[in-house]
């Protein structure tokens, strides 16, 4: 099979379509699959890392507002479609796959013009511009949540098979998880909160933990802080102006990365983050209680949609961006983390809408239009 995925900007995007690649070449290993993407996005890191080879074109989001600036990307997206004909052409794929990003535009009108089938696979709860746009010229598209198939009324074949994430339910031994306490110097004695804000980092929800550190507010529980490479040396600047080591918090271990993050999520009794569709999806394959804050000003409102699938079965408390403050978020970690029957109970609603096999029922769509 010779396939092309378009993924780009951020890791929401770019990490499914590398997941569908890579159970493309498990079930197919001779398989030929090349990405297309631009210069700007984590596609230039995350692709080549992952041994497939990267194309890249121009492609931009395009704004109703009439400037020099957005006529000059419109050019631009117009060459964009013409170098992707050209891949197209010498590569002669079986199939076009889009899965977020500018970058699915040009390459979709690129595919259905040399008359390739193209499948996209849409994250989100409620569906982005691209997809939208898009929606008539797919074969299929593939959504996360079953709330998104009813938004998308123009294409004929919407399917619901989940996300593709690394992060699974894990049947842990007790040694084990001890050990993977002990290994980000906490202990077994206090219940744990992890928060993130993705590979990013999220500058209000740190802000929030600084707050909660400087006023010692954790002393009932500890915390795993994935602060975002970025944003590690702000938080450790800020912190030492208060006269405290970031290395030495008690109750607390912050980190710029967390790199296995599977077995962190397994371990935690409750998690702190953002809502994109590949956390809420994460949240949910590990039945954890949440508490999510939206990130504001993105397209549709998605991630507030993506959170209320969680809260809207009682798995998750949402708080808005501009209304979190570090009192208002140790209020709610300590309502859930220091009552174990509702940490248990909205652990359970979480898992409840885990889906399994999302690779399989994927690559099932895939063979039908290639076939």
């Amino acid at each position: 099979m010779k396939v092309i995925i378009a993924a780009a900007g951020t890791a929401g995007h770019i990490n499914p379509g590398l997941a569908i690649a890579n159970k493309i070449k498990q079930e197919e290993k001779d398989s030929q699959i090349i990405f297309i993407g631009t210069t700007r996005g984590l596609e230039n890191d995350l692709v080549p890392r992952a041994g497939y080879e990267l194309k890249t074109i121009d492609a931009y989001g395009l704004s109703k507002k009439i400037s020099i600036e957005n006529l000059k990307k419109l050019y631009k997206t117009f060459q964009g479609i013409g170098e992707a004909k050209k891949i197209i052409k010498e590569f002669k794929p079986d199939i076009v796959i889009g899965t977020g990003g500018y970058i699915c535009g040009a390459t979709v009108m690129a595919a259905k013009a040399n008359k390739i089938p193209v499948l996209l696979h849409e994250s989100n709860a409620f569906p982005g511009k691209a997809i939208k746009m898009l929606a008539k010229k797919a074969d299929t598209i593939l959504v996360s949540f079953q709330e998104a198939k009813n938004r998308i009324p123009s294409c004929k074949n919407v399917v619901f098979t989940g996300t593709p994430v690394k992060v699974k339910k894990l049947d842990l031994g007790i040694n084990e998880k001890l050990n993977i306490i002990k290994s980000m110097d906490l202990n077994e004695t206090k219940p744990i909160v992890l928060i993130f804000g993705g590979s990013q980092g999220a500058q209000k929800i740190n802000e929030a933990l600084i707050e909660i550190i400087e006023q010692k507010k954790n002393k009932n529980y500890q915390i795993i802080c994935a602060s975002g490479q970025k944003q590690f040396d702000s938080i450790k600047e800020n912190l030492a102006k208060k006269g405290i080591d970031i290395h030495h918090i008690a109750n607390c271990k912050i980190v710029p990365y967390i790199y296995d993050m599977e077995k962190i999520e397994n371990v935690v009794d409750l998690i702190v983050a953002r809502s994109g569709a590949m956390t809420i999806t994460e949240i949910a394959n590990v039945g954890k209680p949440s508490i999510l804050v939206p990130l504001p000003n993105v397209s549709n409102d998605h991630q507030m949609y993506n959170a209320k699938v969680l809260e809207s079965i009682g798995a998750a408390k949402i708080i808005k961006n501009n209304e979190l403050t570090g009192t208002i978020l140790n209020r709610k970690i300590e309502e859930i983390i220091l009552n174990k029957e509702t940490c248990l109970q909205m652990g359970k609603k979480a898992y409840s809408i885990a889906n399994t096999n999302v690779e399989d029922k994927i690559f099932k769509e895939i063979k039908k239009l290639v076939n």
